[in-house]
């Protein structure tokens, strides 16, 4: 989009109400629960007793945010009743100069590179906030592009929420199917039809996999590369992964392939658990374990290790002050009621079913980001 907008600084157009901010150490907080949002440089951080503003407001983060980040915003507009802590400026739009969407869409990612201080610990102080260039459309315009974005944002929102839905679901459904596992300490392998399932140790139903791999022999191949911080907690979704060449990717790798079950075995509490779709290496603080065929499947394995039960047990197992580590040999120990393999594929096929919706949810969000991200730069090209 080719405009001719009047550049104006941020100051300008909004009033910082920081000298209202008040922030509240964690120990505090936690004595005040309450119901209002409570906000810190990158969104809401928590809930609270009380709240400070009651408006249509726009934050920026001050210290703590995602500065140059191209995927999270430095940027968030709050209504209502709530809290703001010492880490965001609070913008106050002002009426008939621009309007608050408009405000909060331009500053989601703006590159406030120039304006901040500090090496360790970035800072946007407000003296150099109230510096930020913005080019100013006319209101009508404004409106225009905050009603588009407002719409596609509207759809992203909504998909997340069936996504969060569908995870509900699967864990829903796999608490029903395996009941058995909520003690099976107790449960004496009984489902909850009253038939007998066998009980099996973890380290029974998998081959762990030490095929490892020196990525930096093999400069030019592109791996798929997966380190703790790809796998999504709880989720078992990846993020962040993009192909990389062998000399970027420094030490022994443990090599994985589809189907293989991936588990986070450092601070295993983060219940880190991905089903391999593709074959490629990993962090050696991942255990590659492989299902044995004819006992159990891959999926019903991973969905098995993200239980909270299984994370309890193998959190217990934790050796290591700084880096603690799941126990294999405890590991291996802990007893799972299984099903027979008929049972299996029945859950398998339903849990299956929830998996390929939710697929297809997680590729729309991509498709509804792309729309999004390419909506924001033309409306806000100069």
């Amino acid at each position: 989009m080719k405009t001719n907008w009047p550049t104006k600084k941020l100051g300008e157009l909004v009033d910082f109400l920081d000298n209202q901010r008040k922030p509240i150490n964690d120990e505090d907080r936690q004595k005040r629960v309450g119901p209002y949002p409570y906000y810190g440089a990158n969104g809401q951080v928590g809930w609270i007793d009380d709240f400070i503003f009651d408006e249509d407001l726009v934050l920026l983060a001050e210290d703590g945010g995602y500065f140059g980040s191209k995927d999270r915003p430095i940027a968030y507009r709050i209504f209502g009743k709530t809290w703001v802590n010492n880490h965001a400026h609070v913008l106050r739009v002002k009426r008939g100069i621009a309007e608050t969407g408009f405000i909060h869409y331009r500053l989601m990612f703006y590159d406030i590179k120039p304006y901040i201080t500090g090496s360790t610990r970035t800072k946007l102080n407000k003296s150099a906030a109230e510096k930020i260039k913005i080019p100013l459309p006319p209101l009508e315009i404004q409106k225009q592009i905050v009603e588009r974005l407002d719409k596609i944002a509207e759809a992203r929102k909504l998909n997340d929420g069936l996504i969060q839905k569908t995870d509900e679901l699967f864990q829903s459904l796999l608490h029903k199917e395996l009941n058995p596992i909520r003690d099976s300490k107790h449960s004496n392998g009984v489902n909850p039809a009253g038939k007998k399932w066998e009980v099996k140790k973890m380290g029974e139903v998998f081959e762990r996999i030490t095929e490892s791999l020196l990525p930096t022999k093999h400069p030019d191949k592109e791996f798929n590369f997966i380190g703790l911080e790809n796998i999504e907690s709880n989720t078992g979704q990846l993020v962040g992964v993009n192909p990389t060449k062998g000399k970027f990717i420094r030490s022994t790798k443990t090599v994985f392939r589809k189907n293989d079950v991936l588990y986070g075995k450092l601070r295993p509490y983060l219940n880190k658990v991905w089903l391999a779709n593709t074959d490629g290496i990993c962090s050696t603080d991942i255990w590659v374990l492989r299902a044995k065929q004819n006992i159990i499947s891959s999926l019903l394995l991973s969905a098995l290790l993200r239980q909270p039960q299984i994370v309890t047990k193998s959190s217990a197992s934790m050796a290591g002050a700084n880096l603690p580590r799941a126990n294999k040999d405890v590991f291996d120990k802990i007893t799972i009621p299984l099903p027979p393999l008929v049972t299996q594929k029945q859950i398998v096929a339903k849990l299956s079913a929830v998996q390929d919706y939710k697929k297809r949810l997680v590729d729309r969000k991509m498709k509804l980001k792309e729309l999004f991200d390419s909506a924001l730069h033309k409306s806000m090209a100069q």
